[in-house]
């Protein structure tokens, strides 16, 4: 069965269903939770403030039914959606545009034209990030807000059709959504991390915004199962970041040869494995510092560094300022 109606008609089912509203987050009030409307589906729409302009999108949805919402021209942001399963396909004047599950949709701002777009029935789950151009130029634009010429098409007039593209998701691309899917943390914390994993994604689709404009090939996406075992080194390397195993030995824990662990790893996280948890490292005693509770030698022994000399000095060329000082900062602001 299909059910049909029109973009007015989505919009006020969703209103009706406003009194469902909860937070998702005791301390964090822009962490929502929605029920969908029942006569669209079973599930949930959970959406994060970020920041002004910054909207991180979850939807999670079983849909008995196939649905076509029928819209009208209206102005649009800039969207990406990541698709971990079900299927759209969306029809206007102008082009068809499809994405089904392991793909993402990258949308510039403009004119949305009218026309339908269709969900397929079954298992629905999206990560979706809304953010104005404003945003993005304050972010990549040169001093009068203007954007690298191999991106400006991201940007349009109002009245002008905004720009789609699809495509497969890479390994680091899945990571960063899965990493988002499974957040560890509540309040500030929570906000910092999921903001930070936003704006990787947004980072890795203007490299290939980039890359396409100016004629570049991109890296062939690593397979299904090879990506599962680059993830499960990651892994056990932070397991085990105060003592790692070799790459030897690593290689052995996930069934990979050296070669392809090393070249894989470099592939889904854009540096060695060493470098990546070198500034994991770092990361963590930023984090251990902030909290006001450890001392600098002791942060140092929890996250691995032997000497306090050599955590000092890499600590401040990662982040510009010793770890006693950055201690000393949290402990006036507690």
């Amino acid at each position: 069965m299909t059910i049909t109606i029109s973009q007015q008609a989505h919009e006020e089912l969703w209103q009706e269903v406003e009194e469902t509203r909860q937070s998702n987050d005791p301390d964090d009030e822009l962490d929502i939770t929605c029920k969908c409307p029942q006569a669209l589906a079973e599930g949930y729409s959970q959406r994060v403030e970020l920041r002004q302009s910054l909207l991180l999108e979850i939807e999670s949805y079983q849909r008995h039914d196939n649905l076509i919402i029928q819209s009208i021209d209206h102005p649009h942001p800039l969207e990406f959606w990541f698709m971990l399963s079900g299927q759209w396909r969306g029809n206007s004047l102008w082009a068809v545009n499809e994405m089904e599950a392991g793909q993402y949709g990258f949308c510039g701002s403009g004119m949305a034209v009218r026309g339908e777009n269709e969900f397929s029935q079954g298992r629905q789950l999206l990560v979706g990030v809304h953010l104005e151009p404003e945003l993005l130029q304050s972010f990549i634009g040169n001093s009068s807000g203007e954007l690298p010429k191999a991106l400006q098409h991201l940007v349009r007039e109002p009245e002008q059709p905004l720009y789609f593209r699809s495509n497969v998701m890479t390994p680091m691309m899945q990571y960063n959504v899965q990493r988002i899917l499974h957040c560890p943390y509540q309040g500030i914390i929570k906000r910092m991390y999921l903001e930070s994993k936003v704006l990787e994604l947004l980072a890795l689709l203007l490299e290939q915004e980039a890359e396409i404009h100016m004629g570049s090939r991109t890296q062939k996406p690593l397979k299904s199962g090879t990506l599962e075992r680059i993830l499960y080194a990651r892994d056990l390397l932070l397991q085990q970041m105060d003592n790692p195993p070799s790459i030897a030995e690593l290689a052995r824990l996930v069934k990979l040869n050296e070669y392809a662990l090393k070249r894989g790893f470099l592939q889904v996280f854009g540096k060695p494995l060493f470098a990546y948890l070198h500034d994991y490292r770092l990361e963590q005693a930023r984090q251990l510092l902030e909290t006001g509770e450890m001392k600098v030698s002791e942060v140092a022994q929890k996250i691995g560094f032997a000497s306090r000399n050599y955590f000092a000095a890499a600590f401040k060329k990662k982040f510009g300022i010793n770890p006693k000082e950055y201690l000393m900062q949290h402990k006036h602001s507690f």
